[in-house]
């Protein structure tokens, strides 16, 4: 994790000055999760970055408590937040394995562009089952880099990580990780993916 939030740390500022790369597919998502938000909701995001989701998110919600691992990450979404006037989001230092269920506080979770970088991934869907209550929602968008158009990664990314040029990255598809929800007593309220090599969306419900 240590190695991790240094290679996030590095790349912060240039991260927050990449525009999204497919801005239509972005805006899709975020209006998908808004039909299901409400004014008395208490959301958390898991691997916030600079905040530009739960920024979106924050009038639609009560609270926002957005979690990244990177220091520097998390100054630019506290910069961000205090530029946009929001003040019902909290940027806090952490990650998954640190964060303590609290009664399932939470009625929604999201995670991000996340999953793929965590190498306990059914861990940490089982750490998001716990962190909601009763019926919350766990929102994410996660890249399935096994098979079909992108499964010449597996060659390109190990050499890249040695270079220090990408981080550790999971493999499977998009079949595994419905599985991996599925598992972890989710049912699937909303699927989708704008194409065969572009993240998987996905809301699901905790039974």
């Amino acid at each position: 994790m240590a190695d991790a939030a240094r290679f996030w740390d590095r790349h912060a500022e240039g991260y927050a000055k990449r525009p999204v790369a497919d801005e239509a597919a972005y805006e899709h998502k975020l209006a998908l999760t808004r039909a299901w938000l409400g004014p008395e909701l208490k959301m958390l995001e898991i691997g916030c970055g600079t905040g530009t989701t739960a920024l979106h998110h924050a009038p639609h919600v009560a609270h926002v408590r957005a979690t990244d691992i990177s220091p520097g990450m998390i100054e630019i979404a506290r910069r961000n937040a205090t530029a946009a006037g929001i003040a019902n989001v909290s940027f806090e230092l952490s990650d998954i394995d640190r964060l303590e269920p609290q009664d399932r506080a939470y009625d929604v979770v999201m995670a991000h562009s996340i999953l793929h970088l965590l190498r306990n991934r059914d861990d940490a869907i089982a750490k998001v089952s716990r962190l909601l209550k009763p019926g919350g929602l766990f929102v994410s968008s996660t890249p399935c880099l096994s098979g079909g158009h992108l499964g010449w990664l597996r060659f390109v990314l190990p050499p890249a990580r040695w270079l220090g040029l990408v981080p550790w990255v999971g493999f499977f598809t998009v079949e595994t990780l419905i599985a991996e929800f599925e598992r972890a007593g989710f049912v699937i309220e909303e699927q989708w993916q704008p194409g065969p090599a572009k993240a998987l969306f996905v809301i699901a419900r905790k039974a």
